[in-house]
Parts: C-alpha cells; sequence; structure tokens
C-alpha cells in the first residue's frame, strides 16, 4: 500500500480498500463510421511476471490475465522522444515484485499496440511483395511478346536467306529456351528475413541485455527496413484495410489485418482491365447529329443535344463575343452557329408549331359537297329581326325575351316549302351587342338587314351596314313593319343610298322585299331570294372530314356545365369526337339541335348545342377536332400560356405615361359581373368600359358565364364591389353569405336598367361639383376699430351688392390676402341685411385684421351641384 502518484502514472481511478484477488479494468474499442466499444477485462492474481529486461524468476505465483497477448520478441532499446520527455522515476518500492492493475492495463495497451503495428506492417510487405510480383509478371510476358515477334520477322527473312537462315533460327530458339532469371523483391526480402533469423540467436547471445523498461506508454520503435515507402504517402485504401485496434484482436493469433472487400477486387480487376484496353483502343469517329432548336435554348441543354461539353460551348461563344454561362438563355440563330461550327445538322421548331393551321388544310375541289347558306338576320333594335325569324319558323322566340330585346344570337334552321335548309342566326340590335352582330357579319354567308318602315335608319341599322360591308358578304334588305298606315318602304330606299346601298329598283345590286312578320305577307319572297342569292354563290365544304366550327354562343349551364353553341363551317361532328375551342379542351358528350333534340352528328352550316367542354369558350373562337386527348390537351395548354403571357406583359412605358399616372386622381368603382352566356359577359363588360370617364372608371374585378357562386360573394364582399347579376341568381349557400357580408347583389335582365344604375352609382361616388357666382364687390376706404382686436371696414359697393354672411375675398393689388366671411353688416348705425352697389357701409370680417385702405373685398356664393356622367 506504499504505492504513491509520484512513482508511476495511474491510467484508471485509484481503488480503494484492501487490493483484490480479481483486478478489473476497461479498454475502449473503436470501430469504423464513429462507432465504439467499451470492454471489461478482469485480472487474476497467479503467479508474478518479471519486468521486461530483467533476468529470469523464480517461480511464485503471477497474475494471469484472462486475456492473453502473444509476448513480443525482443527489440533493441528505443530512444525517448524529445516531446514525451518523462521524468527518471523514484526507486521501485519494496513490494515491487508485485504488478499493480494499472501496470497489467499499460502493458496489455503496449503489447496490443505492438501487435496492430507488426500486422500493419506485415500487411504492408505483403501488399508490396504481390505488386512487385504482378509487375515482374507483366514485363516477363511483355518480354515473350517481343521475342516472338523477332521470332517471326526472323522466320520471314529465312525464307529470303536459304543459306545463313538455318543457323539464324536455332539460334534464335536457343536464345528463347533459356530460362530467365527474376529475381524478385519478394524472394530477396524473403533472404534477407532468413539472414536476420539465422543471426538472432548469436545476437541473443552476444549482445547486451536492455535495461528495464518502465511501464510507461512509449511511442512505438520503428524497425529497420530497406527502402521503407513513408506511411504518409499510403493511400486511403491501405489505411481502411489496416482495420481498427479490439482487444479479441490484439490477443488472438490469426492476421489483425482486415481483408479487402468483393467489391474493391471487382474495382481495382475493373481499372486493370481498362488499362489494358487502353492502349489499344482507337478514337471514335465524330457522330454528326440533327439537333432540333427551338426559339430559345440553354448553352447546357443545347450541349446535351448535341453530345458535346458545355464548356467547349461556352469557350466558342467566347470567341464569338458573346460572354454567357452555361446556364444562360441564347436565340435560335445564335444556337444554329454553334451547331454548324460543331458539324452537326440543325432542324428549327418553334412553339407555334403545335397551334393548328386551318387556312393552310384547303379541301380538294372534287371532295366538295352543296351545303345550306347560313344567313344572319341584323338591324336596329325593336324593328321586327326575332318577330320576322318566329314567322319563317313558325314558333314565338320573341313572348320569352326580357324586354322584348334580344340579347343573344339565337342559331335556327328553317325547311323551306322547296325543301332546302336554311340556318338563320338571330343578333342583337342594342348598342351593346356590337361584338355579337361582328362575329354574326364574320360567320354568315348572306345578311338580312332588318329595317322598321315607320321608323327609317337608326344607329344599330348603319352599323349593321358596315359590318356587312366589312365581312364582304352581300345584303338582301328586308322592309319590315309595311302593314302599319305610317310606313313608307321608299323612305328607306332614299335613305340607304346615303350609305350607297343601292337596291335593285334604282339600279343597283342590293335586292329588298317587303314584309310584315305580323300579317306574315313578303315571307315566301325573302326565303325565295336568299336561295336564290346563295345558288349564285355556290356555297360548298367537304363533309367527310374532321369537323371545324365556331362558337356562336357559350354559357354554363347548373345542370349541364359548360355549353357552347357551334356552328360547323366544314366536316362533321360527331358524339365521342376529341376537339381544342380556343383555350379549352374537351370530348363531344352529346349534341342538341335547335329543336331541343339529341343527335348524333352535325355536318357542314348545322347549328348545335355541344356538351362535354372543360371550360366556357369565348363566342368567336375556333373549334378544331384532333386526333387524341394528348393532342387537344398540348394544343389548349399553349394557347393558355400564350393568354396568360399577352394578359400579363406590361404596355412599353414612357416619361409622359409615367408622369400622367402619377398625376392623376382617378377614382375606380370596382365590380363583378355574372351573366347567362359568355357574349352577354362581353357585352356588359364593354359597354361598362366605355361610361367611365377621366375622373372616374369602372374596375371589372370578374366576369364570367353561370350562376352566382360563393367564390363571387367573397371576391365581392373583400373589395365591397356590388355583384350584378344579368339574367342569374345566386345559389342558396352564396345567398346566405351575401346577406351575412352584406354585398349588394343586383339582378337585371334588361342592360338598359343596368347601364342606368350602373351611372348613378359612379356619379355617387364622385365630390358634388362647386359651382362660385360673384355677386359683389365693394372697395376699404377707410379702417375703424371695433371692439378690443377686431377692425371694421369702411365699404363702398362697387358692384352688385353685399349680403350678411356672404364668402369674400380680400386683394391687395389683386393678390388674394385672405378669404372671410361678413360677420356683421351696419349702414350708419343700424344693422342691414345687404348693400347695393354706390353706398357705403361697414362690415366686420370674420377671422382677419389685415385689412388697409384700398383694398377690394369680392364676395361670392358656392352652389353643389350633383355629378353625372
Amino acid at each position: 500500500m506504499s504505492d504513491s502518484k509520484e512513482d508511476k502514472p495511474v491510467l484508471g481511478r485509484k481503488p480503494l480498500g484492501i487490493k483484490r484477488t480479481v483486478e478489473s479494468g476497461q479498454v475502449q474499442q473503436s470501430f469504423s463510421h464513429g462507432r465504439k466499444n467499451t470492454v471489461v477485462v478482469e485480472v487474476k492474481r497467479r503467479r508474478i511476471i518479471g519486468k521486461p529486461g530483467e533476468g529470469p524468476a523464480p517461480t511464485p505465483p503471477v497474475e494471469e490475465p484472462v486475456a492473453k497477448a502473444p509476448e513480443p520478441a525482443p527489440r533493441p532499446p528505443v530512444a525517448p522522444s524529445p516531446r514525451r520527455a518523462t521524468p527518471t522515476p523514484a526507486p521501485t518500492p519494496a513490494r515491487a515484485d508485485l504488478m499493480t492493475r494499472q501496470e497489467m492495463q499499460a502493458k496489455l495497451l503496449r503489447e496490443a499496440e505492438e501487435a496492430r503495428m507488426a500486422a500493419m506492417e506485415e500487411a504492408r510487405r505483403r501488399e508490396e511483395a504481390e505488386r512487385q510480383a504482378a509487375s515482374e509478371e507483366e514485363r516477363r510476358r511483355a518480354e515473350e511478346n517481343r521475342k516472338a515477334e523477332i521470332e517471326a520477322e526472323q522466320a520471314a527473312e529465312a525464307k529470303a536467306q536459304a543459306p545463313t537462315a538455318s543457323e539464324t533460327a536455332t539460334e534464335a530458339k536457343e536464345a528463347a529456351q533459356e530460362p530467365v532469371q527474376v529475381e524478385t523483391p519478394a524472394a530477396s526480402e524473403k533472404a534477407t528475413a532468413n539472414k536476420s533469423a539465422a543471426a538472432a540467436p548469436a545476437a541473443a547471445t552476444g549482445a547486451t541485455v536492455p535495461p528495464p523498461r518502465r511501464f510507461t506508454p512509449v511511442t512505438p520503435a520503428k524497425r529497420p527496413e530497406p527502402a521503407k515507402p513513408d506511411r504518409a504517402k499510403r493511400s486511403d485504401q491501405d489505411r481502411r484495410q489496416s482495420g481498427k485496434l479490439t482487444v479479441n484482436r490484439a490477443l488472438a493469433d490469426d492476421d489483425s489485418a482486415r481483408a479487402r472487400s468483393l467489391a474493391a477486387l471487382k474495382r481495382a480487376r475493373e481499372k486493370e482491365r481498362r488499362s489494358h484496353m487502353g492502349g489499344i483502343q482507337q478514337p471514335r469517329e465524330k457522330q454528326s447529329r440533327d439537333v432540333v432548336v427551338p426559339d430559345a435554348i440553354t448553352v447546357q441543354e443545347l450541349a446535351n443535344r448535341m453530345a458535346e461539353k458545355g464548356a467547349d460551348l461556352v469557350k466558342a461563344l467566347f470567341k464569338m463575343g458573346v460572354m454567357v454561362t452555361v446556364n444562360q438563355t441564347i436565340d435560335q440563330d445564335t444556337a444554329e452557329l454553334l451547331v454548324e461550327e460543331f458539324g452537326h445538322r440543325i432542324q428549327r421548331v418553334s412553339d407555334s408549331d403545335v397551334e393548328i393551321d386551318t387556312e393552310a388544310d384547303v379541301d380538294a375541289p372534287e371532295t366538295l359537297k352543296p351545303r345550306a347558306p347560313v344567313v344572319t338576320i341584323m338591324g336596329h333594335v325593336d324593328h321586327g329581326k326575332t318577330s320576322l325569324l318566329d314567322a319563317l319558323r313558325g314558333t314565338d322566340v320573341v313572348a320569352g325575351e326580357a324586354g322584348g330585346i334580344t340579347q343573344h344570337i339565337g342559331a335556327y334552321q328553317v325547311k323551306a316549302k322547296s325543301g332546302d335548309i336554311i340556318t338563320f342566326l338571330d343578333t342583337p340590335g342594342h348598342e351593346a351587342f356590337t361584338e355579337m352582330r361582328a362575329r354574326g357579319a364574320n360567320v354568315t354567308d348572306i345578311v338580312i338587314l332588318v329595317v322598321a318602315a315607320d321608323d327609317g335608319l337608326m344607329p344599330q341599322t348603319i352599323e349593321a351596314i358596315n359590318h356587312t360591308k366589312a365581312a364582304g358578304v352581300p345584303m338582301i334588305v328586308a322592309i319590315n313593319k309595311c302593314d302599319k298606315p305610317d310606313a313608307n318602304p321608299q323612305k328607306i330606299r332614299e335613305r340607304l343610298l346615303e350609305h350607297e346601298v343601292i337596291v335593285e329598283d334604282m339600279g343597283g345590286e342590293t335586292q329588298d322585299v317587303e314584309v310584315s312578320a305580323l300579317k306574315k305577307t313578303g315571307l315566301d319572297d325573302l326565303i325565295e331570294k336568299i336561295l336564290l342569292q346563295a345558288e349564285l354563290m355556290e356555297l360548298k365544304a367537304n363533309p367527310d372530314r374532321a369537323a371545324e366550327g365556331t362558337v356562336i354562343e357559350a354559357q354554363l349551364d347548373k345542370g349541364r356545365g359548360p355549353v357552347a353553341t357551334i356552328l360547323v363551317r366544314r366536316g362533321t361532328l360527331k358524339v365521342g369526337d376529341v376537339f381544342v375551342v380556343g383555350e379549352y379542351s374537351g370530348k363531344v358528350r352529346a349534341m342538341v339541335n335547335d329543336k331541343g333534340k339529341n343527335v348524333k352528328e352535325a355536318g357542314p352550316s348545322v347549328p348545335v348545342e355541344v356538351l362535354g367542354l372543360s371550360g366556357v369558350p369565348m363566342a368567336g373562337d375556333q373549334l378544331s377536332v384532333v386526333e387524341n386527348e394528348a393532342r387537344a390537351r398540348e394544343v389548349a395548354t399553349y394557347r393558355q400560356e400564350q393568354a396568360t403571357k399577352k394578359r400579363t406583359t406590361a404596355a412599353p412605358t414612357s416619361f409622359e405615361n409615367m408622369f400622367s399616372a402619377l398625376s392623376t386622381t382617378q377614382i375606380e368603382y370596382p365590380i363583378v359581373v355574372k351573366a347567362d352566356a359568355q357574349g352577354s359577359v362581353e357585352a356588359i363588360v364593354n359597354s361598362l368600359n366605355r361610361i367611365s370617364t377621366d375622373e372616374i372608371k369602372v374596375r371589372v374585378l370578374h366576369s364570367g358565364a353561370g350562376a352566382i357562386t360563393e367564390s363571387d360573394v367573397t371576391l365581392a364582399a373583400a373589395s365591397g364591389a356590388p355583384l350584378i347579376g344579368f339574367n342569374v341568381r345566386p345559389n342558396a349557400k352564396a345567398r346566405q353569405l351575401a346577406e351575412r357580408d352584406k354585398v349588394s347583389l343586383r339582378y337585371y335582365d334588361v342592360i338598359y336598367d343596368l347601364l342606368e344604375e350602373v351611372k348613378g352609382e359612379m356619379a355617387g361616388q364622385l365630390a358634388p361639383e362647386r359651382i362660385e357666382t360673384v355677386v359683389g364687390r365693394a372697395e376699404v376706404k377707410e379702417v375703424f376699430p371695433a371692439g378690443k382686436k377686431d377692425k371694421a371696414a369702411g365699404l363702398l359697393v362697387v358692384d352688385g351688392l353685399i349680403r350678411k354672411g356672404l364668402n369674400a375675398r380680400l386683394t391687395r393689388d389683386d393678390v388674394i390676402v385672405s378669404k372671410t366671411v361678413i360677420a356683421s353688416l351696419r349702414r350708419f348705425k343700424d344693422d342691414v341685411a345687404e348693400v347695393r352697389a354706390g353706398l357705403e357701409c361697414g362690415a366686420v370680417l370674420e377671422d382677419t385684421n389685415d385689412i388697409k385702405p384700398g383694398d377690394m373685398l369680392e364676395l361670392f356664393e358656392v352652389e353643389e351641384r350633383e355629378r353625372t356622367l
């Protein structure tokens, strides 16, 4: 128990109490991936083991550890490291023959470290020997191949030189058969090891015994060996294969070096095979490719399509003077220069190639067949267009119209007595539906201009004439209401001359007919002239092809979803066809004709309602049948992208526009519009935009076809905008939400009322107009004190009159000094209400005392008027 901390280093905590028979300690193991494990080592005291370097001790009982490590061979003494110099320990105490637990742990650690170093050294030597053997084998094979080539050359020369050929071949053969003695480093190392082993006993007997070694951690000694490589230069693979030391490996007799994995062996063999094959590989011939280049492409994407390196393309662009990186976008012309420079072929493509080009698709003349004419009825509002069509069809459409005004485009088919089919389009006559009239004129073959004989030419009649001339279609003038007493058809014909419309009776080419929709007179003449005009035009179309048509009207039906009225122009539209219309794609689920019957197909000039759209298209959009749904989605996606780009692209600005935008004080009137049809929505929105002024403008937050939904109410509530429903109503949930959020719901079925009320609401948003009227002028002759603070002005009324309580401006040298009000007015000593021109008076002015003789007082009244649009 006389051991102390100064005698030897302590590796663990010092045990307490009497020493036990069994000593235990802990050794920490380290594994790959940062794993660790702690192992408990127990030592039993059996016999005493002498310190290294001392003579053989007698056989008293010595401690024997449970886990043994192999005894290391004697090594020469090692000089202490200068960095870890330890002080000279004190003399060994009396009980130095007994080893403590700390000494045993230090001994085990030291022996384990020596065993690990020996295993690592042995593994390195083994690998070095294998590497040397492989290189020698490769050298021997190369030598044999070289000799075989020499023999082949000598054999060829022997055929040309017969006298000396046999001798030369014999000598070459003998030289080839001589054994090649190659001394490998492994053999020399083995011989050196044998010599060292033979000299070991002599060295053990003749050498002096080294001094005893202290039980302190000692740096492992480096064994002398020839041409030992630097450990720092060893590869990562050797370091991984060396493994990590554990107690089991330190005490085991087998090799502690970790073997190479199967994957590592496969990688090494593959690398060696590639190195052998690399010498005989021939450079591949450059392959020319067809490179597809869009309108804009990144440098890296172009490099991938050309199978070239991106750095090479950047280098070529730098030589051209274009400073870009691989992630930047270049145009199609620059990409073409790169493609041609690298020896490839370019194929130009564009995003617009996805679009369907209907103009280039022309039918052959032999495939065309006669079709029914499409007739559009146009004219001013309330001139009897729908009544005339009802008379032709034998129906009563006008009875169901709100206010007797047509607000949609109606498409119908009429069968004449001769069996011929005529397709009629009924357009609105109100001024708000200009776009509908223009669409009707563009998709029609013949225009019937309806003019009331008792009313004459009106603004929408003149507009219909202009649309017809712009579309380049023939016109037939139908003078309606000829049954009225005050009807004057001749006056209508004369008024048409003002707009260059000359009827046949006056020597022109325009046909005219006098009709009465109420009495149903002149209808046969009208149909006869329509058929005559159609026969002259020779209307034909190809019914045996994919259908193409035009959207006449579109709406969102509550039970059927998006519904569009399609007028087929060519081809035959069938149930199940996949189509694209505007920005939407779809598949024909069902078709309904103008009589409400389901049909399976619709040929040229046939109007049908189509169900199966993915959205509500715009009126006037083109419908095209495509081969499959993937093609339809591709075209629809491209059109949506173009529409979004057009909608979000900012207009080019200038300094004038910027300053005008900054200085404007225009008020916005937000509004949400929902209507029953897309055409009505378009007409309402355009009409609302036209009533905007410089001071206030309409801002349509949302517009669409269909019933009023919860999302519409939420949008209107968030912006405080009224929600206008044209021929539509909200559902139950939307109505409850509108009542809760106090949203103003307004329903209309006549566009007149809608526009008038919106105008009134917009005018109410403006401040009232202030109008100033000058009522009199007076000159300040003298200033008198009036009380402690105020001053009274002696005035001479020059013009008009002065009244108490009027607004006044005090000017001095035509510069306004103050704006005030007449507080009191006196003439002599009496208070008066007003003083007229030419008289003198005294007046006290409010909020001002800056009055001097010679000042002028201007009196005026302010009148506020409500604003109107």
